[in-house]
């Protein structure tokens, strides 16, 4: 199976929307992550969850992961104030953003190896567009791959 057939339509956020909006997003829809486009609707980054999480952690604590023991639940239940105020942008990693793709033609097992690689639960499908832009086909999940992959099993 090629990945233009294990693609789907994907929800979206836009860099500049609200990150508290873009977590609720994926805590209603149970999504794995978002797929963000630049403010022409281009795809741009995929924000894994487990990015988002690390956002809400406080930067001392990642630095010294024991001081997490001493946090009470009651600070705790308060984490996502960190995203207040915030973009989708400002969560995303400093740099280059995330964004692994693959072209239409790539087979499963080329999907599952760029999602180990790159430890991403989402590809961008894209093929090359008439303007020199890649024109988004679809998303694959690591939930979709693995439905696929399980039949075989």
């Amino acid at each position: 199976m090629r990945a233009r057939d294990l693609a789907e339509p994907y929800l979206s956020v836009s860099s500049d929307a609200d990150a508290v909006e873009a977590v609720r997003l994926l805590v209603e829809r149970r999504l794995p992550g978002v797929l963000v486009v630049d403010p022409a609707g281009r795809p741009y980054a995929i924000l894994p969850a487990s990015d988002l999480v690390r956002t809400l952690v406080p930067g001392y604590v990642r630095e010294d992961p024991l001081l997490a023991e001493v946090i009470d639940e009651a600070h705790a239940d308060h984490l996502c104030r960190a995203l207040r105020g915030r973009s989708v942008a400002d969560c995303l990693p400093v740099g280059k953003p995330y964004l692994p793709t693959t072209g239409t033609d790539s087979t499963a097992v080329e999907i599952a190896e760029l999602m180990a690689r790159v430890r991403t639960p989402l590809v961008a499908v894209v093929e090359p567009g008439d303007s020199g832009q890649d024109r988004l086909i679809g998303v694959v999940t690591a939930t979709r791959l693995l439905q696929y992959l399980l039949q075989a099993a």
